[in-house]
């Protein structure tokens, strides 16, 4: 039977119709589609665009200071620090605390932080990653909500670029990371020529003190 987990105070359903694993050595990567329906991913995103204080981040490369090509927004109980960044936490908002606690149900894993990310259209992109900050944790589960366009992500070994993976991710999906995913793989949303409209990418982490 399908399981529907009403937010509080909202009309978002989350309904999973399944999940399906990913083939991947040393770590778990699990793809739960179309969790959300798309009428209520266009209320959602429309919402997280309107609500949040969107910020553009300068990272080091090379010696020199550049903007991050996309733009982010930190929630939390603890400040976060990754590529020379430090973000300082806010509170999460009702909705947010909504979506995270049901994003817990789903996943039967713990949050208590969400990291959004905008990407504006095709040029906006994440480099080359693994999420292995100390904050995290020996070996962190991150879930990822996408909401908006569908964008490209993809995974490399650290040890063999030639071993990847490639997810097309559609609103409404979630993408959870898990187990020691992160000390093998690095994750990324590239560029993209294609005309592509915005996405807003919300990943629900622990961060441990």
């Amino acid at each position: 039977m399908k399981k529907s987990i009403h937010i509080p105070g909202q009309n978002d359903l989350f309904s999973p119709s399944g999940s399906r694993d990913i083939d991947v050595t040393d770590g778990r990567l699990i793809l739960y589609p179309q969790v959300i329906e798309a009428g209520e991913c266009g209320r959602l995103f429309d919402q997280l665009m309107a609500e949040t204080p969107w910020q553009q981040d300068h990272i080091h490369i090379y010696g020199k200071q550049v903007k991050t090509p996309r733009l982010s927004a930190w929630y939390g109980d603890r400040p976060y620090r990754y590529s020379g960044i430090e973000l300082k936490p806010r509170s999460l908002s009702p909705l947010l605390e909504a979506l995270k606690q049901r994003m817990q149900v789903l996943t039967d894993e713990n949050y208590n932080s969400a990291l959004l990310n905008l990407y504006r259209d095709g040029t906006d992109s994440m480099s080359w990653h693994s999420d292995d900050e100390a904050e995290l944790g020996q070996n962190p589960a991150i879930a990822s909500l996408n909401l908006g366009a569908t964008r490209r992500f993809r995974l490399r070994r650290k040890d063999d670029h030639k071993q990847t993976r490639t997810l097309d991710l559609s609103g409404g999906d979630v993408l959870l990371m898990a187990g020691p995913l992160q000390h093998f793989w690095q994750h990324s949303v590239p560029k993209t020529k294609k005309t592509v409209g915005p996405r807003i990418n919300l990943t629900f982490r622990l961060i441990r003190a």
